[in-house]
């Protein structure tokens, strides 16, 4: 079972100085924390931003790929938490309407996702792994209404 969710806030851990990609039940109350690298997070907060690059970024180059092909991104699948290690799949349908499923790192999959506009989606256990063995939950949400900033102010916290 799946749980559809949104890119709820993009703030920084301010133990590891990391940046948090916190995903948010679009129904409910689900809140997922995925800590991402600086690069992707960057290019999280830019699509957020709507800020287009002079060239295309990695993650526009694997988008125009995707149509060029004429291919769809289906929804993006947050499918596992295993030592600590997230795990996600992309599901592309093709021209011919097979889905074809591609392993990804959650940052890199949430990236397309908000440039192809496609849903996304988390694994209910993965939900119940990491509320059960996250003791940051009650910090995470009181970080999370601290630093929920207008959009336009999201590419700052990446400093």
């Amino acid at each position: 079972m799946f749980v559809e969710v949104k890119v709820g806030a993009l703030i920084m851990d301010p133990n590891s100085n990391t940046p948090i990609v916190v995903l948010k039940g679009v129904d409910g109350e689900a809140i997922l924390p995925i800590w991402v690298g600086a690069y992707e997070a960057n290019a999280i907060a830019l699509e957020i931003e709507k800020i287009v690059s002079p060239r295309p970024m990695t993650h526009d180059l694997l988008r125009n790929i995707i149509t060029e092909l004429k291919c769809q991104v289906e929804k993006i699948l947050v499918s596992d938490l295993l030592d600590n290690t997230f795990y996600a799949i992309i599901e592309i349908k093709d021209i011919e309407g097979n889905i074809i499923s591609i392993d990804a790192r959650p940052s890199d999959a949430i990236a397309l996702a908000l440039r192809t506009d496609c849903p996304i989606f988390v694994a209910k256990k993965v939900l119940d792994i990491s509320n059960a063995s996250t003791s940051l939950q009650p910090k995470l949400d009181e970080e999370f209404e601290e630093t929920q900033k207008p959009l336009e102010e999201w590419p700052d916290l990446i400093g």
